[in-house]
């Protein structure tokens, strides 16, 4: 099934949910990054979890940054998701693996540890909205639930999953489901829609059951008036990294740090984290860089 991202509501309006299947991304980013399985977890639960938050933005453009700081031995997530469906993502330290926790279940939160999670959101206009909350499990699900409720004030559940194994991630994505602010009063629908959401047994497990996201919508939401939008939007790892990009960072170094890699490296070797795609500047791409420094300098003058 191709990764994509559905959007319903239900109860009048009042509820807004959100699903998405991310699983060949999520491989994607394994094998470019090499990553051990519960750092793909974890990084596979983040990029959904951006492209989830992503969908309700309104401006074309539009874009989430999310990163999880913690103290545990991943060292720390980073992903960019936007509206048009495109994620990229990288995770501090990519061969970091543990035992499974006390639930049988990778340990993304030993991973992580105790921390923040930051959010920014670009809109596409005037200055990026951010903000930040302490972790609560380092699961990734909760804290981004417990963000949402703290900064957004939007009551909101949120289930992640990803299932990686010797083959590879077989299955991966999760539900976003929020009480509109302007039923958040409503405390029993509010109440109604967690305790559906906890009886939920996770999400890679219905994935692999042969649920598919409009499955998942009727079983959850199917009773309280859901109304499943038409339109299925693909999702896909994409990084608008380019050797283009590359030379402007280089170049940002100054002339003597350029003139000092062309005579001790011969050139320059860049890769972005972000994809993992590595750039070869050549002796006389610095040297280019070299002359165009020059030449704005005598400008200015």
């Amino acid at each position: 099934m191709a990764d994509q991202l559905i959007r319903a509501t239900a109860a009048e309006g009042r509820i807004r949910a959100v699903g998405a299947i991310t699983t060949r991304l999520t491989e994607e980013a394994k094998v470019r990054h090499q990553l051990s399985y519960v750092a793909t977890a974890a990084l596979g639960r983040t990029m959904t979890a951006g492209l989830l938050m992503a969908s309700s933005m309104k401006r074309t453009g539009s874009r989430v940054n999310v990163r999880v700081k913690g103290d545990g031995p991943l060292g720390g997530i980073l992903i960019d998701a936007g509206l048009d469906g495109t994620v990229r993502g990288y995770v501090e330290n990519s061969s970091v693996e543990l035992p499974p926790n006390s639930k049988g279940k990778l340990d993304v939160g030993g991973a992580v540890g105790n921390g923040f999670l930051y959010v920014v959101r670009d809109i596409g206009y005037g200055y990026p909205y951010s903000s930040t909350v302490e972790l609560v499990s380092g699961e990734i699900a909760d804290d981004v639930a417990h963000y949402l409720i703290s900064s957004e004030q939007t009551p909101s559940a949120v289930v992640l999953g990803v299932f990686v194994g010797a083959s590879g991630v077989t299955a991966a994505g999760g539900l976003l489901v929020q009480v509109l602010p302007k039923a958040a009063r409503d405390e029993s629908l509010v109440e109604t829609l967690e305790s559906r959401v906890a009886a939920l047994s996770g999400f890679t497990p219905l994935l692999q059951a042969g649920k598919s996201l409009t499955d998942i919508f009727q079983d959850l939401l199917g009773d309280m008036g859901l109304v499943i939008f038409p339109e299925t939007q693909i999702l896909r790892f994409h990084c608008g990294c380019s050797f283009d990009r590359v030379l402007g960072a280089l170049k940002m170094l100054g002339e003597a740090e350029l003139q000092d890699m062309i005579v001790k490296d011969n050139g320059a070797e860049a890769t972005c984290d972000f994809c993992g795609k590595v750039y070869q500047a050549s002796r006389d791409d610095l040297t280019q860089l070299v002359v165009d420094l020059q030449a704005e300098a005598s400008a200015n003058v």
